[in-house]
């Protein structure tokens, strides 16, 4: 019997079946591949990424990032809490590399990464499996068509929300004011509490603890304003 399509998830290449391999592709199945998995490595760990990925015990935090870029939120996250494990999800091949390349050149032992779409994160996590998820300046597709393409929207809330342990945050930042007001609808429909939101996050009372991406730096540097928010799973 064939199974019905879900409509939802995302399709994206298959690393080994691409007719030219560069040398980010080659690392990610090469190099890297104790701790960086492709689109079918990855699902694999679901269930046993702390037992067969980082070698940790079951109670130890692991957190998520999603959309890591080119890795220096990563970096300084995984090197400021060694008591944690992060997983990183980045579609892009070079900025996936630079990622995990800048965790290992520092000697990082927690952290790892995989290709992967955030629409399809469920096949990656079992319930109660993560702790803290980051989100910072994802494409805020602002075309009136794209919505639907937004990675924070009720539908992934839901299913982060399943998947995070209780009193686990997602911590949300992008340059686009649009997106934000679309997303805090988004988020007001789901189960999350807000602890904290702002639409200027370089002159609100948490600024000293936020931590500038590289394409943060730009934007600061354009004279655009940070929107963030912080949200609890009660």
């Amino acid at each position: 019997m064939k199974m019905p399509i879900d409509p939802t998830r995302r399709q994206i290449n298959i690393t080994t079946n691409l007719p030219h391999q560069t040398e980010y592709t080659l690392a990610l199945n090469g190099e890297y591949s104790h701790v960086a998995f492709d689109e079918v490595r990855a699902p694999l760990n679901k269930g046993k990424w702390r037992s067969d990925v980082f070698k940790a015990e079951a109670a130890t935090p692991m957190d998520v990032e999603i959309g890591t870029g080119n890795g220096t939120h990563f970096a300084h996250y995984v090197q400021k809490n060694p008591s944690r494990l992060l997983v990183g999800l980045e579609l892009k091949y070079k900025p996936l590399i630079q990622t995990i390349r800048r965790a290992m050149n520092a000697n990082c032992s927690n952290a790892a990464v995989a290709r992967f779409h955030a629409f399809n994160i469920e096949e990656l996590f079992t319930e109660g499996e993560i702790d803290n998820v980051f989100i910072h300046f994802p494409d805020p597709w602002t075309s009136p068509k794209k919505p639907k393409n937004r990675v924070v929207c009720k539908r992934n809330l839901d299913i982060l929300h399943s998947m995070q342990k209780p009193g686990s945050i997602i911590e949300f930042k992008t340059d686009s004011l649009v997106y934000f007001l679309w997303a805090m609808d988004e988020i007001r429909q789901s189960k999350y509490k807000i602890l904290f939101e702002t639409q200027d996050l370089h002159n609100s009372p948490i600024k000293e603890e936020n931590f500038e991406t590289a394409f943060e730096k730009i934007f600061l540097r354009e004279g655009i304003k940070i929107n963030f928010v912080r949200l609890q799973k009660a």
